[in-house]
């Protein structure tokens, strides 16, 4: 039997529930409660239904275990952002981005990683290459498709990293807020078209020019990755529209 509207939009907000944690009282509560719903929309598979997804503030409020103003506080921020949309009479909603708006971001996304990959082929230590490699370690002897959650994870801080060995931080602030909205179509997409296989695949290929300190190389791989999964969004993802 079909999820009804209620139920998946249910399931998706105890899955974004389920992720935040009893904030610290001696840290600014603001920071900590915006820092948890960034990262646990960032996380949550918004994109696998077309139905609007509501946060209920009484039970963020729970489950971060503070008073609602440090919440709406941090709702407001992530509306600044793009996360959130604020209905009047109604409540609050998660915002996805169209077809459109995630290409572009992937666009700028591509520009810019790949040019952090440049950086990181003259920058990084070797140390600090091989940590990328050992990211994919458990997936040598069986396929990624195979556990693709944790391949998801790996995937994502697989470019997460390419983009802080840069150690430019004008990039890193740059996509910041991007690679939070790219990620979430980027944990969408992998398991389809066999797009995990041919992902790390990509990512070894990364990996070998970044060894060798090619920037060029690194760079134009990166790049040709990222628009890969541009066009794949163009082509694949009408829902979205």
């Amino acid at each position: 039997m079909s999820e009804t509207f209620d139920e998946q939009t249910d399931r998706t907000f105890l899955e974004i529930a389920s992720r935040l944690e009893p904030i610290d009282a001696t840290a600014p509560l603001r920071k900590q409660a915006y820092m948890q719903l960034r990262q646990a929309i960032a996380d949550a598979d918004i994109y696998g239904s077309s139905h609007e997804i509501r946060l209920d503030e009484r039970k963020l409020t729970t489950a971060l275990g503070v008073s609602r103003t440090p919440v709406r506080e941090a709702i407001t921020l992530l509306e600044q952002e793009g996360f959130l949309r604020t209905v009047p009479r109604r409540g609050v909603y998660i915002m996805r981005k169209t077809r459109r708006e995630i290409i572009e971001m992937i666009h700028l996304w591509a520009a810019l990683e790949s040019m952090a990959a440049r950086l990181a082929a003259e920058r990084a230590t070797d140390e600090e290459l091989a940590s990328l490699r050992a990211m994919f370690d458990s997936f040598q002897h069986h396929s990624p498709a195979d556990d693709i959650d944790n391949y998801s994870d790996a995937n994502i801080k697989f470019h997460q990293a390419v983009v802080e060995l840069s150690k430019s931080e004008m990039i890193l602030q740059t996509l910041s807020t991007i690679f939070a909205h790219v990620r979430a179509i980027r944990r969408h997409t992998i398991s389809q078209s066999d797009r995990a296989s041919r992902s790390i695949a990509d990512h070894e290929e990364i990996i070998d020019a970044l060894e060798a300190r090619d920037g060029e190389l690194a760079e134009a791989i990166v790049r040709r990755h990222s628009l890969d999964l541009a066009a794949f969004v163009e082509t694949n993802c009408m829902a979205l529209d």
